[in-house]
């Protein structure tokens, strides 16, 4: 289901690109911005995942420096079938986590000292199964596709707006285009149609967070333990700022929960779904698979166990003040 509705919204944004381009050119006007956007997330597929962990001050550590961290990566990635990937750790009180990465053999995950210093071992796991989750799906090539036509979408509404400015939306007779929107019709489709990109690329980024709960759910086991993190996270973002994030509010998509501030609502403008819809999903999701919160099969449809993460921290400490595996 998660497939198919990105599908069909990809398809949406791909009939409102040839849409503006027939507008504001023909072909020819079209191909030139297309490539020019391809050019640019061409750049950004290949070097994004340097560029948002150099963003973050994330530093790279193996299984002297995080130990713990790094033996639940090697646990799952070993259990979804994948490479090993880059396992990294961003100095920040807020809870939160997000992968990074072209493709599977490229990928690096990384979680913040705030997050492995709140979170038990289970929540730990849920969180990595859903980050790899997002490689495994090759969500960082979809997300690359939209981006693609989203800012293809915002260089054709640009060239229209411009060429109805300057009278060129205004075509002969049989010449190729739509054109003819005048002034008022260029700058409306100028501000409408990069909005409209936008909704849709914002639809897409919610759909791959739902399919990336379910894979990630489905690789650590246990539905219950990624539901407990999200309920967690959600409340140590909310109560502490990401300033790095801020100061860079493209990047939010890629963390499992908003970074940024004051946006906890489920709409439109929202890259992330409702934070209760999510773990109502993985809810329902572990009462038909009958697991409890330590992982044994209770009566079908009930759970049978309690649903409350055990105290602590992944690497031995209690949550307040632990260094945790970084020092």
């Amino acid at each position: 289901m998660g497939m198919a509705r990105t599908a069909m919204l990809l398809a949406a944004m791909t009939g409102l690109f040839l849409t503006i381009g027939w507008l504001a050119g023909g072909s020819g006007g079209v191909v030139i911005a297309f490539l020019m956007a391809l050019g640019m997330n061409a750049f950004a597929y290949w070097n994004s995942d340097k560029m948002v962990l150099s963003m973050y001050g994330a530093t790279q550590v193996d299984r002297h420096s995080a130990p713990g961290l790094v033996a639940i990566v090697e646990r799952l990635a070993l259990r979804a079938g994948m490479p090993m990937p880059k396992v990294f750790i961003i100095d920040s009180d807020q809870p939160n986590a997000f992968a990074t990465g072209r493709d599977p053999e490229h990928a690096s995950v990384a979680a913040t000292t705030g997050l492995l210093d709140r979170l038990s071992p289970e929540e730990v796991e849920g969180v990595m199964a859903h980050e790899l989750a997002h490689v495994k799906n090759r969500d960082t090539l979809i997300m690359t596709v939209t981006a693609t036509i989203a800012g293809a979408i915002g260089m054709i509404a640009n060239m229209l707006a411009f060429s109805s400015m300057f009278g060129g939306g205004h075509r002969e007779e049989g010449e190729e285009g739509g054109g003819g929107l005048g002034l008022i019709g260029g700058i409306v489709m100028m501000i409408l149609a990069p909005l409209a990109a936008s909704l849709v690329q914002m639809a897409i980024s919610r759909t791959r967070e739902y399919a990336a709960d379910a894979e990630g759910a489905r690789i650590c086991g246990n539905p219950l333990w990624l539901a407990s993190a999200l309920e967690s996270l959600e409340r140590g973002a909310s109560q502490t700022p990401n300033w790095q994030a801020e100061r860079n509010p493209a990047t939010a998509h890629l963390f499992i929960v908003n970074p940024l501030s004051g946006q906890g609502a489920d709409n439109l403008f929202s890259t992330h779904p409702a934070m209760a819809n999510r773990v109502g999903q993985l809810r329902a999701m572990a009462a038909e698979m009958g697991m409890t919160w330590d992982g044994r099969m209770g009566e079908r449809g009930h759970g049978g166990g309690s649903m409350i993460p055990p105290a602590g921290n992944p690497w031995g400490g209690n949550g307040s003040g632990s260094k945790g595996p970084w020092g």
